[in-house]
């Protein structure tokens, strides 16, 4: 067996529960905007990807990733359920922009399509999401993944459950 220097990383996060708090007294859109200023922390799943940029607009959000090799599965390329997360966190947080003060969201669904292999070369990538068509108690939104050539990498649509937030 080949013997490779050991790596490591650490990472710290906040309270989700705090994130949790925002959402009942504030709409989906204006915390989103306050994540993305820096003004409020962004979720542990961020921090633990280390993704990086949050753009956010009505019905949309773009969240942006340098490939790294702790995303990497072993045949060393990024792992599936890192770009999962990427595709899940952009179309999920599309639709958290369109509900106002209380109301959540929970993914119902992730059908995810891989096209090409990213890897460190690779370099940034983008995943932008966006609300396809919303009703009282569902929404679906779709989420592409670029690299900086704009090639499409992957691929997802997503349905959300939309439902009160309960109050402490």
């Amino acid at each position: 067996m080949t013997q490779t220097q050991a790596r490591s990383r650490t990472f710290t996060w906040t309270d989700p529960a705090e994130h949790a708090k925002l959402f009942i007294e504030r709409s989906g859109l204006d915390v989103l905007r306050a994540m993305a200023a820096g003004d409020v922390p962004p979720p542990p799943i961020f921090q633990l990807i280390d993704g990086h940029r949050l753009q956010v607009e009505p019905g949309t959000v773009t969240v942006t990733l340098d490939p790294q090799e702790f995303h990497y599965n072993p045949i060393g390329t990024v792992h599936g359920g890192i770009i999962s997360t990427l595709l899940d966190t952009a179309a999920a947080c599309s639709v958290q922009t369109t509900l106002p003060a209380g109301v959540g969201y929970t993914s119902m669904d992730l059908n995810v399509k891989f096209l090409r292999p990213i890897t460190v070369a690779t370099g940034l990538i983008t995943c932008t999401g966006a609300v396809l068509q919303q009703g009282r108690r569902t929404a679906l939104a779709e989420a592409r993944l670029t690299d900086a050539r704009n090639r499409l990498l992957a691929h997802a649509t997503s349905t959300c459950l939309l439902f009160d937030l309960p109050t402490p």
